[in-house]
């Protein structure tokens, strides 16, 4: 091993401008030693000593979640590491270890004052490695938490796209099936032989109930009813497939009376080819609607996605409905209140002003919180999640309640803490609630938990004017 000189130290990016008498103070003062491969340097909760300039070798830092290890990145030579003058994180969060063989040279943390006062350029150094400390651990933060979100978003996508768009598919497939049964009907409806004034009015009867753009829900019950009710009709008319056909009148709320209206309009021996065309436009208008209904679906999600990462703004702050977020991250995450069973309960102040706020990052608020809220309720198999929004003089509060399980009261003090988490192994950063606490701050706002045995409340409050 080679001694550290003034030289070796001028190779550190962050000691380039430091004057040599204080680059010789820091190595007459420092330790000059070799960590062996396999050495755990830090540990999270120990106090943190230092600073340790790495001459050479490389350390790694990881966390641990449930007995297994993560690793967060490796750092080796010019990188400066430990405790740095002003910092007011005392103790370690991650574990760092030896990767290889390390030469470090260690200040003595406990000389810190000492260097303040007497080696101004030293201290302002590392204070500017402590300032870009603080920045990248909050850019990888932010990052790994916005791939945690877009990972639930994901999810949330997956579930919720695939349904619409799996009954596109299937529809699209019968409707063809179905229209090439055309050539059938059209041999029989073509026998028709029926007048202009009569045709008329079976199209004016048949379009003024489809018209209707209220359909009455009936009940399981009532619906078996109406079908046998119109099954028997057309039964006693000799229609072909009868109480199949039914089916197809009940979905588009035909009554008896409007089938006596048009039935008074066809001469009798038409009255089956012609109610049997009937039977498949409604199998064809059923199937559109269908398709409709599933492409409207999948054009709300993708709206709520752009809503919902306000991806379509500006970064600065903007007057708007907080609900419209909360609503937009439920339709996210829908999928979970499903899978879980949940019973939602949405209690909002629909009189609250429009809010001034980065309106995407307290989505990403939202999205934890109410994220966080399903785990716990994994548990029970069940639960109820209850969302509150009210006013609070120049303040908006949101509350978010669930019926888990609690928070144990050894672990509540901790929960804001960065890298802390009670979740399996990559099913949490442990940053959630740390980034969650860190927009609330960016609004001047506060967040509160209060926990027991079957009730966990978060409170959000900022200030409605930003």
């Amino acid at each position: 091993m080679e001694p550290v000189t003034i030289s070796t130290l001028r190779n550190f990016e962050a000691l380039k401008n430091v004057p040599d008498d204080q680059l010789q103070w820091l190595i007459n003062t420092s330790e000059d030693h070799v960590l062996p491969e396999g050495t755990l340097f830090a540990t999270p909760n120990e106090p943190m000593t230092g600073p340790h300039f790495i001459i050479d070798g490389e350390f790694f830092a990881y966390m641990t979640q449930n007995g297994s290890k993560r690793e967060l990145g490796i750092f080796g030579p010019g990188h400066i590491t430990g405790y740095l003058p002003y910092s007011r994180g005392k103790s370690a969060s991650v574990y760092i270890k030896a990767k290889t063989d390390v030469h470090l040279l260690s200040f003595p943390t406990e000389r810190i004052r000492e260097m303040v006062k007497d080696n101004f350029e030293l201290t302002q150094a590392l204070v500017h490695v402590m300032s870009n400390r603080v920045r990248e651990y909050t850019a990888f933060q932010q990052q790994n938490e916005k791939m945690m979100a877009l990972g639930k978003l994901s999810a949330g996508l997956t579930h919720e796209l695939n349904n619409p768009a799996s009954a596109i598919v299937r529809d699209s497939i019968s409707l063809r099936e179905h229209l090439r049964l055309e050539p059938e009907t059209f041999k029989k409806v073509i026998s028709i032989r029926m007048d202009a004034e009569q045709v008329d009015a079976v199209n004016n009867e048949l379009f003024r109930v489809l018209g209707e753009k209220e359909r009455p829900r009936l009940t399981l019950k009532e619906k078996t009813k109406r079908e046998d009710e119109i099954g028997d009709w057309f039964d006693e008319l000799n229609i072909e497939d009868a109480y199949e056909i039914a089916e197809h009148f009940v979905d588009f709320n035909f009554t008896i009376e409007d089938l006596e209206g048009m039935k008074t309009h066809i001469p009798t021996p038409y009255l089956p080819p012609v109610f049997g065309w009937i039977s498949t436009l409604l199998v064809t208008e059923k199937m559109v609607e269908d398709i409709q209904e599933s492409s409207r679906r999948i054009a709300e999600l993708v709206k709520s996605v752009k809503t919902f990462t306000h991806m379509d703004r500006g970064a600065d702050k903007q007057y708007a409905d907080i609900h419209i977020g909360i609503r937009n991250t439920l339709t996210m995450l829908g999928y979970r209140k499903k899978k879980g069973n949940i019973t939602l309960v949405e209690d909002y102040d629909l009189n609250l002003p429009p809010v001034k706020a980065l309106i995407g990052e307290l989505n990403q608020v939202w999205t934890n919180l109410i994220d966080n809220a399903f785990d716990a309720m994994d548990a029970n198999g069940k639960g109820v999640l209850t969302i509150k929004t009210e006013q609070d003089r120049e303040f908006v509060q949101v509350s978010i309640i669930d019926d888990g399980p609690g928070i144990p009261e050894d672990i509540r003090s901790r929960i804001f803490d960065p890298f802390f988490t009670t979740k399996e192994m990559g099913k949490g950063t442990g940053m959630g609630l740390e980034v969650v606490q860190r927009i609330v701050n960016q609004h001047k706002g506060s967040i509160k938990v209060k926990s027991e045995p079957g009730r966990t409340e978060f409170v959000v409050c900022f200030p409605i004017n930003g």
